[in-house]
């Protein structure tokens, strides 16, 4: 048993006389490869992404266009580290060639993402910093990638969505139009002066700096409720001042209704009761 091992530690040491050196030098130079390829990669990226800014490229086809090229980069580095062990790449490539259309249905949804990013790029249904509504999620773009599209949400949540769903899905895009009509709904009571609520809602409207004069506001009447009538408020306005105006309507309706003691009712049910004798 002793004998045997001694023999084996021998042949060892023979072929690391003999291939040790060479092979951790190899193992050496691949390892240098990898980390200055990542980095070379990171570096194409930024170098393009500063030459696409100065053309004024749009940040979705930069973004989409910076991450193939990291990945292609990254995929060569790859390819070159492995030659460098010895490893058979030409061989492997032949191989991957012969198998592609396996590979292709291995990987047909990544092919489809892929697809789909290049539809979103040339086609433009969006781009970066567009508010979207997109399968039940709102969100600001922030990336459009060779695989998924990126959005953040009002509350800081990243929302990451694969580009395939992106073009089979209703996208709609909030900031494709410079202006937005905000309808808004109050009610009073049966009692209330109706000509006195729309005079106070026209106002609070002629008066807000971000309604828009063209279309001039709508101010009518809705419908008859159960409890109350309800009033329509419809004002324009530009997209980016959407949610401020609606903050600041939904405040100064209440304080003027408050003041003109005109009161928003809320449901309520009379029951009576028949005493039987």
């Amino acid at each position: 048993m002793g004998g045997a091992s001694a023999k084996l530690w021998e042949s060892f040491l023979k072929w690391w006389e003999e291939s040790g050196p060479g092979l951790l030098g190899d193992i050496l130079s691949a390892i240098v490869i990898l980390v200055l390829g990542w980095w070379l990669s990171k570096i194409v990226v930024r170098f393009m992404k500063r030459a696409m800014s100065r053309t004024k490229a749009e940040a979705g086809v930069i973004s989409f266009i910076c991450s193939l090229v990291k990945a292609a980069v990254q995929v060569l580095v790859c390819i070159t580290a492995l030659s460098k062990l010895g490893v058979p790449v030409s061989s492997i490539i032949a191989t991957l060639g012969a198998a592609s259309v396996t590979i292709g249905l291995a990987l047909k949804d990544n092919m489809t993402n892929i697809a789909s990013g290049a539809q979103i790029i040339f086609t433009k249904p969006f781009a970066v910093g567009d508010y979207l509504l997109l399968d039940g999620v709102e969100g600001k773009v922030e990336r459009i990638e060779i695989m998924f599209t990126t959005l953040r949400t009002f509350d800081n949540k990243e929302i990451v969505i694969p580009n395939s769903k992106v073009t089979v899905s209703t996208i709609t895009n909030y900031s494709a139009m410079t202006t937005r009509r905000l309808d808004l709904t109050y009610s009073i009571a049966y009692d209330a002066n109706i000509a006195q609520a729309k005079a106070l809602l026209c106002a609070l409207a002629e008066k807000n700096p971000l309604v828009e004069k063209e279309p001039a506001p709508l101010i009518a009447v809705g419908e008859h409720q159960d409890s109350s009538i309800q009033m329509i408020v419809r004002v324009w306005c530009k997209t980016e001042d959407y949610y401020t105006l609606y903050y600041q309507m939904q405040e100064d309706v209440k304080l003027a209704f408050d003041q003109a003691g005109i009161n928003i009712p809320f449901p309520q049910m009379d029951v009576h009761v028949d005493h039987l004798s």
